[in-house]
């Protein structure tokens, strides 16, 4: 009983002792007037990894809008998918592959900077040759999640150009950077 009452009264001072320094979680970095709104141009709109990246966005509580000449654009470039054998069983089917999902995208924040950046998520899985139906959809769902995480990471790449921005404008320093 003792012992749960000491955790207890830890956790609310820890807690308290948190807010109270003005700590925050880096998941509301976006939520600022720079980016409640983007437009999102992308090599291919109708794919799973731009309605990935939308979704994103949205969780964000970032607005996709038309492109303006005033608005923070995200423009992909491109997103390649590669697959590698990594092993292979005594027989020479393949054991394990290895998927990789590339993108080049392109961030602009009118008046302030342009830069393009890119994110590479890999992700391996075993592969069995003698059940091809169960391989694709393990394949399809691993996609997905290559998709999923490739969006938060461009996400978290917007969060920090904004901070780095913010940081800048703060120390005085020129808040553009051409790349």
């Amino acid at each position: 009983m003792y012992s749960v009452v000491l955790k207890i009264i830890c956790i609310v001072l820890t807690t308290n002792i948190i807010s109270a320094c003005g700590f925050h979680f880096r998941n509301n970095e976006l939520s600022s007037e720079t980016f409640n709104k983007i437009s999102l141009i992308s090599y291919n709109q109708d794919s799973t990894f731009t309605r990935a990246l939308k979704e994103q966005l949205r969780i964000n509580k970032i607005l996709i809008v038309p492109e303006e000449t005033n608005i923070p654009s995200l423009h992909i470039l491109s997103g390649t998918i590669n697959n590698q054998n990594l092993s292979l069983y005594q027989n020479m089917h393949i054991a394990e592959m290895e998927l990789t999902f590339l993108t080049k995208y392109n961030i602009t924040i009118p008046g302030l900077t342009s830069k393009t950046l890119s994110t590479r998520v890999t992700r391996s899985y075993l592969d069995n040759s003698f059940t091809p139906l169960a391989n694709l959809v393990k394949k399809n769902m691993i996609k997905n999640e290559i998709y999923q995480l490739t969006a938060i990471q461009i996400i978290r790449q917007i969060a920090s150009l904004k901070a780095n921005i913010n940081a800048n404008k703060k120390k005085g320093l020129p808040t553009y950077n051409e790349s």
